[in-house]
């Protein structure tokens, strides 16, 4: 039986800590400290990235590169989705084409999950509307556990646009699972119980619209982008940045170990000041690019390869 990469949601602790397992033993072969594995030869994957992308995109190529396989990148633009085609006729005529697995990142929530079905070849989600980013909730994980190390009982905020975020979805499913407390912090037009992210309040995750009141008490700070293509500027006002984005004055607040996070891009400016990102000690950003390669190498492996999670 064929197995995917839709979701966190519904893996194991053991499933999701082999995952992790994995993409940390990957680190060094992700640096280039050590030769790429030879897993892909010979094989193929193929890219349907239908929605902008630089980080996603760019690191599912190099993890392939990195495996020994080869992968080719179909886009709407030079496409015949440009023509009229669906995700799933297009998918099936790429399965056709003879390739091992399918990376799927789409405006439609659900995509991947509906080509999965029709297709006999494991399909990776990389991102699907409000939905959901599994492998971006993976590499959050893997750059939270190299500083932090275990996190049950940690304490990580998640800040800005949860109401449009697959990346709050995927970050707080496996947080929770591995027993990290969540806060879900924002205005209330972008983060309320009445949300399909936040619904199962619990004791693992929690609301608050006041950030300077909970910011002393982090582990680690989750910055998301304010998704203005899906409308997320119309439930924000002019102070934003001020109630809500990781100043220089706010930064000095952190506990001396708290790491700062974002899965880019950034609005500098709003969600993040430049001399936050540029300077301060706790920046993991470019690191969690550096994990994102690590990360989807591991799910391509759990796929493709003989290991089983």
């Amino acid at each position: 039986m064929k197995r995917d990469f839709l979701k966190i949601e519904g893996l194991s602790q053991n499933e999701l800590l082999s995952l992790l397992d994995a993409a940390e033993a990957n680190l060094p072969i992700a640096e280039q400290k050590q030769p790429r594995k030879s897993l892909l030869d010979g094989r193929v994957v193929a890219n349907l990235f239908f929605e902008d992308s630089t980080r996603t995109r760019c690191s599912f190529e190099t993890a392939v590169h990195r495996l020994g396989g080869q992968v080719f990148t179909l886009t709407s633009a030079g496409s015949s989705t440009s023509k009229g085609e669906g995700l799933i006729d297009t998918a099936l005529n790429v399965e056709a084409m003879g390739v091992g697995a399918i990376v799927i990142r789409t405006i439609i929530s659900g995509g991947p999950a509906m080509v999965a079905k029709r297709v006999r070849i494991p399909v990776i989600n990389a991102g699907d509307g409000r939905h959901e980013h599994p492998t971006q909730g993976l590499l959050d994980l893997v750059t939270l556990r190299e500083s932090l190390g275990n996190l049950a009982g940690k304490r990580i905020g998640i800040v800005g646009d949860i109401a449009n975020s697959r990346v709050a979805h995927s970050a707080l499913q496996g947080l929770t699972i591995l027993g990290a407390h969540v806060i879900l912090i924002g205005p209330p037009t972008l983060v309320n119980s009445n949300q399909s992210k936040v619904t199962k309040l619990n004791d693992h995750v929690s609301i608050t619209h006041d950030l300077d009141s909970i910011i002393e008490q982090l582990d680690a700070i989750m910055l998301l982008r304010i998704q203005t293509e899906r409308g997320a500027n119309t439930g924000i006002s002019d102070d934003y940045r001020t109630i809500y984005g990781l100043t220089q004055e706010r930064a000095k607040r952190l506990q001396p170990h708290a790491i700062v996070l974002h899965p880019g891009p950034m609005n500098r400016g709003i969600e993040i000041d430049d001399t936050v990102a540029d300077e301060h000690g706790g920046i993991r950003i470019l690191r969690q690019v550096t994990h994102g390669v690590a990360a989807r190498m591991a799910v391509l492996e759990n796929l493709l390869g003989s290991s089983k999670v």
